[in-house]
């Protein structure tokens, strides 16, 4: 992937709206090297991005293009940020001034700064407190008008739909799954070559049984006191195992039963006489999925807050949480950018294909309770929290929105590059040579 397909917006840190006002601020030496629309790229700029892709590449230990390769990345990258700038300010979107607060205090606590301080540094560096919550509120507004031009291009048909669910039941099928139940039982034994009387005395006694768990005894009690197997004091519960590791005759005996029915009939296996009980059924083949409970911070990435800083403030955040000094509820309400943070960074319940993948990926691999690492993503750097998981069954509608979010979070990348690809060719771009 070039530099400029980057889906991740990185504005310059004091984008001028107006040329002369530019000019004018422009440090002696430096000089316009691209007019776009009403916006301005200068060679002081372009050189200060190349100086930090080269620095994050050293860190990474990422490779990069030959010096003219990069440049022309670069400034190509620089061209389109200046093109979505233009679009979303005319979108007529609007950005909350208290997300514009959250962002200037993000900004201040990075330089380790109060909001009082970080006034008098821009105005020591001469820069305008306006300007300087204009230009944040515009990273704000090119990522939200972002999401909507590209969310709206993507397209998916139900045929691309029924295809991704047909997949999804093969690869289902061919793992070897299907429905799992969850049996309590009832063992009277019966040994092998045992005589008539013995059969019947205890065939009698399983009668005996199931004649209590029909009148009402609790299934769990009648277990405990008469069956002869391993789980009889776990009030005769085998626990949840695919149909495929439960003997077919078990499955044939409760396939019909609703959760919390007995058996009305005995069944005689080689092992004796059997009482079973269906507790729990979980019926994999109709799309079961665990859902997940999270919360986030989220910082996003701009010229002020590089994304080395973010994850470093993030870490930080991990640590203060984990001492037990601050919460994470607290820090989200605080710093996150998100429309979340009011919530505390409460995502509520989601089930697989609602997040970025790189975001899922991270989540799920997380326990109940448990933090990440900085995780970047396409919106900036989060750090992610698992509150609780749960189980259910997708009803058809509920399977086709999931396998949507999936389908259109795969047709993104390619979504954006042509949003991108459509705004330059419509944008005013004039290169200028260096001055002689």
């Amino acid at each position: 992937m070039g530099l400029s397909s980057s889906p991740v917006f990185l504005p310059p840190a004091f984008a001028q709206t107006a040329a002369a006002r530019a000019a004018a601020a422009r440090p002696s030496g430096d000089y316009i090297i691209a007019v776009v629309n009403q916006e301005l790229v200068t060679a002081g700029e372009l050189e200060q991005r190349l100086t930090r892709v080269r620095e994050n590449a050293a860190r990474s230990n990422t490779p990069l293009p030959p010096a003219d390769e990069l440049r022309r990345q670069v400034l190509d990258t620089l061209i389109d940020e200046r093109v979505q700038i233009t679009f979303a300010r005319d979108s007529g979107q609007r950005v909350d001034e208290a997300e514009i607060d959250r962002a200037v205090a993000n900004v201040a606590t990075q330089n380790q700064l109060t909001s009082a301080q970080l006034r008098d540094r821009l105005r020591t560096d001469n820069i305008d407190y306006g300007r300087f919550r204009t230009n944040l509120r515009d990273q704000i507004l090119i990522e939200r008008v972002r999401e909507r031009e590209v969310q709206s291009r993507i397209r998916i048909n139900d045929s691309e739909i029924d295809a991704w669910l047909e997949r999804q039941q093969r690869e289902k099928n061919s793992a070897g799954s299907g429905a799992q139940y969850n049996i309590a039982q009832v063992l009277v034994p019966v040994s092998e070559g045992a005589s008539a009387a013995t059969v019947a005395q205890q065939q009698a006694r399983a009668e005996t049984a199931l004649a209590r768990i029909k009148a009402g005894d609790d299934f769990a009690t009648v277990a405990r006191e008469v069956s002869e197997d391993s789980n009889k004091l776990q009030g005769g519960e085998i626990g949840l195992r695919a149909a495929d590791k439960l003997p077919d005759v078990f499955v044939e005996q409760v396939r019909n039963l609703q959760p919390g029915q007995a058996a009305p009939s005995l069944l005689r296996t080689g092992a004796g006489f059997h009482i079973l009980k269906l507790i729990d059924r979980l019926d994999t083949s109709a799309s079961m999925v665990t859902q997940t409970h999270a919360r986030h911070i989220l910082l996003r990435l701009s010229a002020q807050l590089s994304q080395d800083a973010a994850q470093r403030r993030l870490a930080e955040f991990k640590q203060q949480i984990l001492a037990g000094t601050k919460r994470f509820d607290q820090l989200a309400r605080q710093h996150s950018e998100d429309a979340s943070a009011a919530q505390g960074g409460d995502l509520g319940w989601a089930a697989p294909g609602m997040f970025v993948p790189e975001f899922e990926a991270t989540m799920a691999a997380l326990p109940n309770g448990g933090l990440s690492e900085p995780l970047v993503s396409r919106f900036g750097v989060h750090l992610i929290q698992v509150l609780e998981r749960r189980t259910i069954t997708l009803d058809a509608k509920q399977q086709r929105e999931q396998a949507r979010n999936v389908l259109r979070e795969q047709k993104y990348e390619e979504a954006y590059t042509e949003w991108s690809r459509e705004l330059r060719a419509r944008a005013y771009v004039e290169m200028r040579e260096a001055p002689q």
